[in-house]
């Protein structure tokens, strides 16, 4: 199995950290923005997108700071993979950052990109801070 690379991102979001947590880590808040629709059972998450599912386990998370999982054909196959978002405010500006943090095999990773960029200019849109 070729080694997927880790890559980060951060973008600059005008919204509260506490709105902004919501959106990342309830089912409801990542259906607005991330998914078509989003269903938990505990730490088992359901990402649906145009009728196809992927599952995805929460590794961990913060509240009000960071979530973190992993998809669950990442773990079948041993890997620890994982996709992070994480909340970061500039202690001296008080901007709010959003860092994502994922995985992609080389040759995908400026496409894995966009399609973040895509994600979080949706996730502007739904707080209103495009």
């Amino acid at each position: 199995m070729e080694d997927k690379v880790k890559f980060e991102m951060e973008f600059v979001i005008h919204a509260s950290p506490s709105l902004l947590y919501q959106y990342i880590s309830t089912p409801s808040g990542l259906s607005e923005w991330f998914a078509d629709n989003v269903n938990s059972r505990g730490e088992l998450f359901t990402f649906i997108w145009d009728g196809s599912e992927e599952k995805a386990k929460l590794l961990s998370k913060k509240s009000g700071e960071r979530v973190k999982f992993r998809w669950s054909s990442d773990e079948e196959d041993g890997a620890t993979y994982y996709f992070e978002i994480r909340i970061q405010v500039d202690e001296i500006t008080k901007d709010v950052s959003l860092i994502v943090t994922d995985f992609a095999e080389d040759d995908e990773v400026d496409e894995a990109k966009m399609l973040w960029d895509n994600q979080i200019a949706d996730l502007k849109q739904v707080l209103g801070s495009a």
